[in-house]
């Protein structure tokens, strides 16, 4: 297909997800499917929930009718059952609220629908010219990074604009790096990635604060899937270790679930338990408003997105230091926040320690001084 072609198409599709999202906010309203304040939320009046069902609609039409060359039938129509199994249990879930095991059994159905009938899957671990070939694992460890990364963008749509627009730069880097380091066979990956990214931006205006719909369980977990699905499926064969492009591009709501999970293990209290301390939470606890907030997370997800597109210029060297100073920077952010809490700050204290051993001054020159 011409890349002109592929260009109107994509540029189709933004305008169909954003021409439908206003339909879907009406249906919302109709199948109840409304947001309320409470405790936990942002919103200050009943919010529209379900927008994800345009971009899946948006998304749907393009795959199968504007692009529908470029990609293999079986795959296209395995994947499609997935996210239908999705987007059904994002709709109950956001309609009428589904338990943390039902809503998972949802998305375990659809992980199990990818690897057995899509054949997407994690098979091997590259670090360098040595490669680790999962064998057995290969059916648990991808349903692992389905599961945590599909939950990972759940639980960061927490703002108006924000799930939709850190994923859009996530889903275009990827896009990126596909583009350029896959096959000329594997084209159709990133060309889909780019079908999700203009069904996104179609779908933003309305969602960005102040918002008019929200993704809702619909949106977030279904974009959450599509992350995981196409990170394994167009970044397999160009990561110096498989699975660390992906885990940079998606820095920001791994980062997010990571600390979570240890922030409440730290408090003892169950990691399903819902709390205020996520990174949006506490940058506007900060002082931040809620469209600064979300510019800031736009701001840290380009620069996951800028050091992921160094990974493949890399050396492996290159990048097992650019991956300690990753980490070592990210340490350093996450204690700066607060987002495991105000006393746990292990880096900063050594820090400190340091800086104070380091600028204490010495006695015999204290003492030369009084003389």
């Amino acid at each position: 297909m011409p890349l002109f072609k592929i260009v109107v198409s994509l540029f189709v599709t933004m305008l169909i997800s954003a021409v439908i999202t206003p339909f879907v906010r009406r249906l919302a309203f109709v199948l109840g499917a409304v947001d309320k304040p409470n405790a936990r939320r942002v919103n200050k009046k009943p919010m529209p929930t379900m927008g994800g069902l345009a971009i899946f609609l948006a998304f749907s039409f393009a795959t199968f009718v504007l692009l529908r060359p470029q990609f293999d039938t079986h795959m296209l129509f395995s994947l499609f059952l997935a996210e239908s199994i999705i987007i059904i249990t994002g709709m109950i879930d956001d309609i009428k609220e589904l338990s943390p095991k039902q809503k998972l059994a949802g998305l375990l159905i659809a992980a199990l629908v990818v690897y057995f009938l899509a054949g997407v899957r994690m098979t091997s671990i590259n670090i360098g010219s040595w490669n680790f070939n999962l064998g057995w694992l290969s059916l648990p460890v991808t349903i692992i990074w389905i599961l945590g990364i599909t939950n990972a963008v759940n639980l960061i749509d927490g703002l108006d604009g924000l799930a939709t627009g850190v994923s859009i730069i996530a889903l275009t880097t990827m896009g990126i790096i596909g583009f350029f380091f896959l096959t000329v066979s594997e084209v159709g990956t990133p060309i889909m990635i780019f079908t999700l990214v203009a069904a996104l931006i179609g779908f933003l205006p309305h969602n960005f604060h102040p918002a008019r719909i929200f993704l809702g369980d619909t949106g977030s977990l279904f974009i959450g899937f599509m992350l995981s699905v196409l990170s394994l499926q167009g970044l397999k064969n160009v990561t110096f270790i498989t699975l660390i492009i992906p885990v940079i591009i998606l820095g920001v709501p791994i980062t997010d679930t990571l600390f979570a999970i240890i922030r409440r293990k730290l408090s003892h209290v169950p990691i399903m338990q819902a709390d205020k301390h996520h990174l949006h939470h506490r940058l506007m606890q900060m002082g931040l408003s809620h469209r600064q907030t979300v510019m800031v997370i736009y701001g840290i997800a380009l620069i996951f997105a800028m050091i992921a597109l160094l990974y493949p210029l890399s050396s492996t060297w290159g990048n097992i230091l650019m991956t300690i100073g990753v980490l070592f920077g990210l340490e350093l952010f996450v204690e700066l926040i607060g987002l495991l809490g105000p006393n746990r700050t292990p880096m900063l204290l050594a820090i400190r320690k340091l800086v104070r051993k380091m600028t204490k001054e010495d006695p015999q020159q204290n003492k030369n001084a009084k003389n």
